[in-house]
């Protein structure tokens, strides 16, 4: 009787031990409501597309500058025409203004020949120094100028090609010159152009006449007799000698003459096809050397516009890369 007392303790103490562990267990978690909010009747409206972007605009680059085709040009002091209209600047370049203009067929005189070193691709390397035309007017500072004599008060004053320190300076004048006034403005007077004024132009707009090679002394000849004389031909043109100066390359074209040409290294223009007749004369011992070159100049007769100069003398005036060599025609030697 106690033992069945016992165990049916037991088992309600059991029981209730199970019944409080069950109600300390979470609660279950609801599912997730499936209520959604009703789809409406209309369509979601469309994205609008955004604009496409606009291509970008090509750059244009500008086109290169080309360099003037300018031939050697060997100008001396004295007369030359123009042979094209062109402007004489207060500069020997375009970084010059303007200071008149010559038209086609006018003469003026060449003081000198400048060659510039550096030079833009578009600008012309020689120049020349022309005196100015006497129809073009000069200005001076007026406060130099004394109003009684009109001659100049200071010891040298500068001839400007404008109203302004600022304009090129194209002479100078000295103490007592005068001067004849044209007008005055701002505290410049506008005077004639006294002899010693000059401007410049490039020196492929004038061309002088080529001097003419000096007489040769022919001996005359000895009277024959009358029956045995005979009408005198006439002697035949003297050969054109000249000389020029530049530097020896090699010719890389097969087209070309000769193999060997003189240039100017300031324009990369050719001077002259070197060519030879001596077997003794080897012309490669001269590439990259500045020479001066003597003989006769002809034309190819391939080409009619292709100079080439038959070398009598050469002298070697800047060594570069080979030993000085001078060298002189066997009728050259003769005549030295």
């Amino acid at each position: 009787m106690k033992m069945n007392c016992s165990l049916i303790l037991g088992v309600m103490i059991a029981t209730s031990a199970i019944a409080q562990d069950n109600t300390n267990t979470l609660p279950p978690i609801p599912a997730p409501s499936a209520a959604v909010a009703p789809a409406s009747s209309a369509p979601a409206p469309a994205m609008e597309a955004a604009p496409a972007p606009a291509p970008a605009k090509k750059k244009h680059k500008a086109a290169p500058v080309k360099p003037i085709k300018e031939p050697m040009v060997s100008l001396v002091p004295g007369p030359a025409e123009v042979a094209a209209n062109v402007n004489a600047r207060g500069q020997a370049g375009l970084k010059g203004e303007v200071v008149t203009h010559l038209k086609k067929g006018e003469t003026v005189t060449v003081l000198e020949q400048i060659n510039l070193d550096k030079h833009k691709a578009n600008e012309p390397a020689q120049w020349a120094k022309i005196t100015l035309p006497s129809s073009t007017h000069v200005w001076v500072k007026s406060s130099f100028i004394d109003a009684a004599s009109k001659t100049v008060s200071t010891k040298k004053l500068n001839l400007r090609a404008g109203p302004g320190e600022n304009y090129s300076v194209l002479g100078v004048i000295e103490r007592g010159t005068a001067v004849n006034e044209i007008t005055a403005k701002n505290g410049w007077t506008q005077i004639d152009p006294p002899a010693n004024t000059y401007a410049f132009v490039a020196a492929m707009f004038l061309k002088q006449e080529a001097p003419a090679p000096a007489p040769v002394a022919v001996a005359p000849p000895t009277p024959a007799p009358p029956e045995a004389q005979q009408p005198i031909a006439p002697l035949p043109p003297q050969p054109r000698i000249v000389s020029h100066e530049g530097v020896v390359r090699a010719v890389g074209s097969i087209a070309a003459p000769t193999k060997y040409e003189l240039y100017d290294p300031a324009t990369e223009v050719n001077i002259n096809y070197l060519y030879t007749t001596s077997p003794n004369l080897d012309l490669s011992k001269y590439v990259n050397m500045r020479i001066i070159v003597t003989g006769e100049e002809g034309l190819d007769a391939r080409w009619k516009d292709t100079p080439l100069i038959n070398i009598q003398d050469i002298r070697v005036i800047q060594e570069v890369a080979v030993p000085k060599v001078i060298f002189k025609s066997p009728r050259q030697s003769q005549r030295h």
